[in-house]
C-alpha cells in the first residue's frame, strides 16, 4: 500500500461535505491524511485506521485549529493595466457606472491601459493582488481576460494568468471574456465585433489552450442575447464550457440563456427573474454573487437569495476583483458582505467559497470539500468557530495554507502570510 505523506491530527474539520455533521460538515477531534497530493483519509481521529497510521511519513499537530477546504475565488478579472480611481471619484459626485461607460470610460479605459502594458508589466501588477488573496487561504482562482478586446492583448492576458499559475502555488482557471465590451474600433457595429471574436480570436485561444471556459457580458451596456448566443455556440463548437455575466443592470433573461447551454455559472444576478432561477436549477447552473461590486457601485437592488434558495440553486461568492466595479482582494471580506448585505448565513457564505465555488469552475470532483480522493488543498484557521470566518472584518485568522499536501512557507506568501 502507498505511504501516507502527511497526517494532521488534533484538528477540528470543516469538511463542507458528507463526512461531518451540521451545515459545515463539522468533525470535532478530527484527522486528515494526505498521499500524493490528495486527501487519503478524513474523519474523527478515533476512527483513524491502524494500518494507515503505520505508513505515515510526516505528522503534524493541528493544535485544535479549524481546517477548511482551500478557498476558491471563482470570478476575478485579476490581470489588467492601470486603475480607475478617478472614476470612483466621479461616482461619488453622482455620475453612474452606466453613464461613465457611455462616455468612453469604464471598461474601455482599462482596455486602453491594458493594451499599452506588456507581458511583464501585467504580471508585475497582478502578482501582488494574487498574493493578497493567497494570504487569506485562496488556493484556487479564476482569472478572466476581457480587457484587450483584440487578439494580441487577449492572448497576452490569458498567458499572464497561466504564468501566475505556474509561478505560485495556486490553481488558476482561465476564462476568455472577449465579449466584455465593444471596443472603440467597432463602435456602433457589435455584430461585426462578435464575428471577429468567434471567427478570429476564439479559435486562436482554443488552439493555444489558454482558456478553460468562455464568458460574456449580456446586459444593456454589454451584448444582446442574440450576440451572446453566438459566443456560446462558438464556444460549444470548440469544446469550451461557458459562463455569463447576467442580470447585473437589467433583466435580459441571460441566466435562462446560459442554462440552455448548461453553463457552469451565471454571475451577478441582481435582476434575476423566477423563470431564470428555475432554468438555472433545471440545468445545474451555479449562481455566483458578487457583494464587492454591489457595495462598490452602491447598488440598492439585492440579488434574489430567497428565490435561489427556493429552487435549490447553489450559491457561490467571489471577489470580482477588477479596477472599475470591485477593486477587492479579500475573499474573507466577501463572506462578511454576503452575510450583512445579502443575508446569507455564515455556513452558506463558506459554502460559497468552497463547495459551490468549485462547482462554478467545473472542479467539484477535485476541490471544494475535505473528502478522500480530492486535492489536498486546505487551510488551518486560528478561530473558535467556523462562523468567525464571516464575522471578522479586516482580520485574517489564517494560520497555515496547504496546497497539494505541502504546507506553504511564509516566503511563498510574500513574508506576510499565514504563519
Amino acid at each position: 500500500m502507498d505511504a501516507i505523506d502527511a497526517l494532521w491530527t488534533n484538528a477540528r474539520l470543516v469538511t463542507m461535505g458528507p463526512a461531518g455533521s451540521g451545515p459545515y460538515g463539522a468533525v470535532e477531534d478530527g484527522a486528515l491524511a494526505v498521499s500524493n497530493g490528495k486527501i487519503a483519509w478524513v474523519g474523527p481521529e478515533v476512527q483513524l485506521p491502524d494500518e494507515l497510521e503505520k505508513r505515515v511519513r510526516h505528522r503534524y499537530d493541528a493544535g485544535r485549529a479549524w481546517i477548511t477546504p482551500g478557498l476558491i475565488d471563482c470570478h476575478t478579472h485579476l490581470v489588467f493595466g492601470g486603475h480607475r480611481a478617478e472614476e470612483f471619484e466621479m461616482r461619488l459626485q453622482g455620475v453612474t457606472y452606466e453613464q461613465i461607460a457611455r462616455r468612453g470610460g469604464g471598461i474601455l479605459s482599462t482596455v486602453r491601459a491594458t493594451r499599452e502594458a506588456d507581458h511583464m508589466a501585467l504580471l508585475r501588477r497582478a502578482a501582488p493582488r494574487l498574493k493578497a488573496l493567497m494570504r487569506e487561504g485562496v488556493t484556487t482562482i479564476e482569472i478572466k481576460s476581457g480587457y484587450g478586446l483584440d487578439l494580441d492583448t487577449e492572448l497576452r492576458m490569458l498567458s499572464v494568468a497561466r504564468q501566475l499559475g505556474r509561478r505560485y502555488p495556486v490553481t488558476v482557471r482561465t476564462t476568455f471574456l472577449g465579449a466584455h465590451a465593444l471596443p472603440a474600433e467597432y463602435a456602433g457595429n457589435g455584430d461585426a465585433y462578435i464575428d471577429f471574436v468567434c471567427r478570429s480570436v476564439m479559435p486562436e485561444i482554443a488552439s493555444a489552450k489558454l482558456a478553460d471556459a468562455v464568458d460574456a457580458f449580456c446586459d444593456t451596456i454589454g451584448f444582446t442575447s442574440a450576440q451572446t448566443r453566438r459566443i456560446f455556440e462558438a464556444a460549444q463548437q470548440l469544446g469550451l464550457p461557458v459562463k455569463l455575466h447576467a442580470e447585473q443592470l437589467s433583466n435580459q433573461e441571460g441566466a435562462a440563456l446560459a442554462a440552455t447551454f448548461k453553463a457552469l455559472s451565471a454571475d451577478h444576478l441582481e435582476h434575476l427573474s423566477e423563470s431564470g432561477a428555475r432554468a438555472m436549477a433545471a440545468h445545474g447552473v451555479t449562481a455566483v454573487l458578487l457583494p464587492g461590486a454591489f457595495y462598490f457601485l452602491r447598488e440598492s437592488r439585492l440579488p434574489p437569495v430567497e428565490l435561489l434558495r427556493r429552487y435549490n440553486v447553489p450559491i457561490a461568492l467571489a471577489t470580482d476583483c477588477n479596477p472599475g466595479s470591485s477593486p477587492v482582494t479579500s475573499l474573507l471580506l466577501m463572506l462578511n458582505m454576503a452575510c450583512t448585505f445579502f443575508r446569507l448565513t455564515p455556513a452558506e457564505a463558506l459554502a460559497g467559497v468552497t463547495r459551490n465555488a468549485a462547482g462554478a469552475l467545473g472542479l467539484a470532483s477535485a476541490k471544494g470539500t475535505l473528502e478522500a480522493g480530492k486535492d489536498a488543498d486546505f487551510v488551518l484557521w486560528e478561530i473558535d468557530t467556523p462562523a468567525e470566518l464571516a464575522y471578522w472584518v479586516g482580520f485574517n485568522a489564517c494560520r497555515q495554507v496547504v496546497v497539494g499536501g505541502e504546507p506553504l512557507q511564509t516566503a511563498q506568501l510574500d513574508e506576510t502570510g499565514c504563519l
